[in-house]
């Protein structure tokens, strides 16, 4: 008899009955199952519910697949998007597995070969359920010795990416097989009517598909096409940092960058005015918003592609990174009735990720939430957003007076940028709204004297505006290749961490390994200096507007600071100490 999956966690995982019974009574309302359910709730771990299933239906749980043998024929038989789809993945088996003995002894040697020229499948899934996936699998592929197994929707989809990676033509390849024939593919370029027909084997199509699919598995932020006088570079930004993707040929370049602006509906006869478009980019399960800017340059038009993931999840609050001590504070200043809460650093510091997560976190339908952004970057189900367009005189100041005449409770600014926008968030703030909003500032004081710099009172500053936070990203040591060590004194006196509390912490380094592409960072992580105005810094604001001050008066007061922020982390092997002096 086959045990009830609620059994096997609760015997093996010692999930709560009060766990499985909310489980039980969200999957009755809307039909879910209990293992994602579970999973959601992060009451278990992605590995757990497969060694459940495992127990349950009697499969294999294998966490790592054999990717050494991938079978690249089945490119050609399977759509990647129905294997990506129903995640699942048929693999060539080693000699050894299912059965197939690596035997030696001369007198069978014909026989072995024969067992290697066919060594069976092993078909990977994530959802036992997937039947009828499944059973189409298996005809298209004609496979009659095969074994099933379950594996982790991470290994199956990176075996997918690989195995339809070397069956696909690298950059490299392309590049090269455009030098071979460069006459005839300049012609090619000029006589292709429509450059937007993807099934075209225009070799430019294939390269600049190429650069931004390579860009996307690389998680990259943006991609660069970079000209200069006898080279063209491409680059792309993985976790804030630029590395080098491509050097075509000079030649390529006009093609190259008319290719993408015809993608993004940009004037490509227009090539001495800066312009932006933007375009959809959908590949396997992942829908990629693409903004491209251009600006002219002396040797020719510069691109950048900023690529935004629309089916990444919204981070939550206690994604961020924030410390328990900080997220409490966090989470009890943006339950304000009223005031400004500003966010501030430099540009990709990750303000808007963490504005988004504030208003995830508060977002009821009891409360009415508008935004004013530019660009909306990603939406959010019951929240009214609105894109600054400048071409019609939408600004943020214009939309803002509209919007507090829509009786709003959270207003968020996508950035205060002027006077007008500046005095208008104060007003509201005052009238009994609660304002989210982005400055360009090094620190969280530096913040009060951008306001009074751009015109707002001191009196209406510690009046309304209740916190700054100011936050900086910190790249993430990669988990399966970071390695402890004990670091120099010059670099502890640097970063100011006492020999002391090298005792108790777990300091990191960087290393590099195949998941990380060999940087030995993957992810980032925001570091924050909450700086809550009370009754002693508002006096403080009144009388001066001075940085300093005011930083020195809040660390009196006990605010973190971004340096010590990062220090803990360092100390808790979350991040290295070359990164926390990178970013403050």
């Amino acid at each position: 008899m086959i045990k009830h999956l609620s059994q096997i966690l609760s015997d093996n995982f010692k999930i709560s009955e009060e766990e499985l019974d909310e489980a039980q009574r969200i999957k009755t309302e809307k039909g879910e199952k209990t293992g994602a359910i579970l999973l959601r709730k992060k009451i278990i771990t992605e590995s757990q519910l497969l060694k459940a299933l495992s127990i349950q239906y009697n499969i294999t749980f294998r966490p790592d697949l054999p990717l050494e043998n991938i079978g690249q024929d089945i490119t050609d038989q399977i759509p990647i998007q129905f294997l990506k789809k129903h995640v699942m993945v048929p693999l060539a088996a080693n000699p050894g597995e299912l059965g197939i003995e690596d035997n030696s002894n001369p007198d069978d040697a014909k026989d072995v070969k024969q067992d290697l020229l066919n060594p069976g499948f092993i078909i990977a899934i994530n959802d036992p359920t997937s039947f009828q996936a499944l059973d189409d699998l298996v005809r298209i592929l004609k496979l009659s010795d095969f074994e099933i197994v379950l594996s982790t929707k991470q290994a199956i989809l990176s075996a997918i990416n690989i195995a339809y990676d070397l069956s696909r033509d690298s950059a490299e390849q392309l590049v090269q097989d455009m030098e071979e024939n460069g006459s005839s593919i300049i012609s090619e370029i000029e006589d292709t009517a429509d450059l937007l027909d993807d099934t075209s084997s225009a070799p430019i199509i294939k390269l600049v598909n190429h650069i931004i699919s390579q860009s996307i598995k690389a998680r990259a932020s943006d991609i660069h096409i970079e000209p200069y006088q006898d080279s063209f570079k491409v680059r792309y930004r993985v976790d804030g940092i630029l590395y080098d993707l491509l050097t075509p040929p000079k030649w390529i370049q006009a093609s190259l960058i008319s290719r993408i602006k015809i993608m993004a509906e940009m004037n490509i006869a227009e090539k001495r005015l800066p312009q932006d478009g933007r375009l959809d980019v959908k590949m396997g399960d992942q829908e990629i918003d693409v903004r491209v800017s251009t600006i002219p340059t002396s040797f020719g038009e510069r691109l950048v592609l900023r690529l935004l993931n629309k089916t990444t999840t919204l981070f939550e609050l206690s994604d961020l990174g924030l410390d328990p001590g900080k997220l409490d504070l966090l989470e009890e200043l943006v339950s304000s009735p009223n005031g400004i809460v500003l966010l501030t650093g430099p540009t990709g510091s990750g303000k808007t990720t963490s504005l988004y997560a504030i208003l995830s976190s508060i977002n009821t339908p009891n409360i009415n939430i508008i935004t004013i952004e530019d660009p909306v970057e990603y939406q959010i189900k019951g929240i009214s957003q609105i894109q600054v367009n400048p071409k019609i005189n939408l600004t943020f100041a214009r939309g803002l007076r509209s919007i507090v005449r829509q009786d709003p409770d959270v207003i968020l600014i996508g950035e205060i940028r002027d006077q007008e926008t500046a005095e208008i968030a104060v007003q509201s703030a005052l009238t009994g709204h609660l304002v989210f909003s982005t400055l360009h500032t090094n620190d969280a004081a530096s913040a009060i004297t951008r306001l009074v710099d751009m015109g707002v009172e001191p009196f209406l500053i510690s009046s309304s505006v209740i916190a700054v936070a100011a936050q900086r990203l910190a790249r993430v040591l990669c988990s399966n290749c970071k390695e402890p060590y004990i670091p120099g004194d010059i670099a502890l006196s640097s970063i100011g961490i006492p020999i002391n509390q090298l005792k108790k912490s777990n300091i990191c380094r960087a290393k590099g390994c195949e998941e990380c592409f060999n940087t030995g960072y993957r992810g980032r992580m925001g570091i924050f200096e909450i700086m809550a105005l009370n009754d002693e810094l508002k006096r403080l604001v009144l009388k001066t507007y001075d940085s300093n001050l005011i930083k020195k008066e809040a660390l009196k007061n006990g605010m973190i600071s971004l340096r010590h922020d990062g220090v803990l982390k360092v100390l808790n092997g979350i991040t290295t100490i070359e990164e926390v002096l990178r970013i403050t």
